[in-house]
């Protein structure tokens, strides 16, 4: 049996929502305008956040970091999607949804593992308040968010090089707007008993590990809070951690609405449209999610439209 490079393919076709002219346009216009907010939205919160030194916090780096990897998961999809409706084109190359399909693994795992990092920075600002700064050094910082690349980039590395090994017969139709492992994996017509084996490993791991993480981080949050006598500490105790545990929901409440849809239905266009919610919608929403209900982000923004006019000003004159 042929592997690896031997393999004929060269292209495969993305399928997407539909082929009727009238929804291509409007599919279009909509992700056109999901893809801009989520790149302005996310990027207006890394310059604010970089242009205010009130927000040179542990919390804040850890948005930072969170905003451009929203940018780069949504760009990972979006574009390609655009490109071939404006083209009239489904293809993607065989190299090209490699990449994608790599890229996408990276950064949803880092996403995945940012929130779960997001959730022990809360529970040290809330459950060891005194001891904050001391344990939050710009060190371990850094670390963390060394480590979370480290491990998303190997395990989207791993499963890359394990889709390379498997070899494409005839049937190169992925139905889904973006090329999604799992099925890719399921148009081999070589064994793919490993790496369906290395999905599930992984899925329980990458998965299953920062989710457990959250739910300890979260209980001792909780704990902490209902041990606060006043009222008045209980509410700043709990809109410290409230954007937070929005994001959270919303990213693995969409995620387990795409695996729960599959489970019950057999169309994969079903899975495709529910999968949006996570590729694209929760990143969209993040921006706001984490500015709507925070008064230093939205100060900083002031500040920052504030800098923006007054150099508009000066240019004028």
């Amino acid at each position: 049996m042929r592997q690896g490079n031997e393999t004929p393919i060269s292209e495969f076709l993305l399928l997407g929502f539909s082929e009727e002219p009238a929804l291509q346009l409007l599919i279009f216009g909509l992700f056109f305008s999901m893809y801009l907010i989520t790149v302005l939205g996310n990027l207006l919160i890394i310059l604010a956040v970089s242009s205010d030194s009130h927000l040179h916090t542990p919390m804040y780096f850890f948005l930072c970091n969170l905003s451009l990897v929203d940018i780069c998961f949504t760009s990972t999809t979006v574009p390609k999607m655009l490109v071939n409706i404006q083209t009239q084109s489904k293809v993607i190359t065989y190299a090209g949804c490699i990449t994608q399909m790599h890229f996408f693994i990276l950064f949803a795992v880092l996403d995945d593992i940012l929130l779960t990092v997001m959730a022990y920075d809360r529970f040290v600002a809330i459950c060891h308040p005194l001891h904050y700064m001391v344990i939050m050094k710009p060190r371990l910082c850094g670390l963390l968010v060394l480590m979370s690349w480290i491990i998303s980039g190997l395990n989207s590395l791993l499963q890359s090089v394990m889709v390379l090994q498997l070899y494409f017969c005839t049937d190169f139709e992925i139905t889904h707007f973006f090329c999604e492992i799992k099925q890719v994996v399921q148009l081999a017509c070589s064994d793919t008993f490993l790496n369906n084996m290395e999905m599930y490993f992984v899925t329980a791991l990458l998965g299953g590990g920062p989710v457990a993480g959250i739910i300890y981080s979260y209980s001792k949050i909780v704990s902490s809070i209902c041990g606060i006598s006043s009222a008045q500490g209980k509410y700043k105790a709990f809109s410290i951690c409230a954007s937070h545990l929005s994001a959270v929901s919303l990213f693995y409440g969409s995620v387990l609405g795409v695996y729960f849809s599959s489970a019950a239905t057999d169309s994969p266009h079903s899975s495709a449209a529910a999968s949006v919610m996570y590729a694209v919608v929760t990143p969209m929403l993040n921006p706001f999610i984490y500015s709507l209900r925070n008064k230093d982000i939205k100060r900083a923004l002031k500040r920052l439209y504030g800098m923006a006019g007054t150099k508009g000003t000066i240019i004028l004159r």
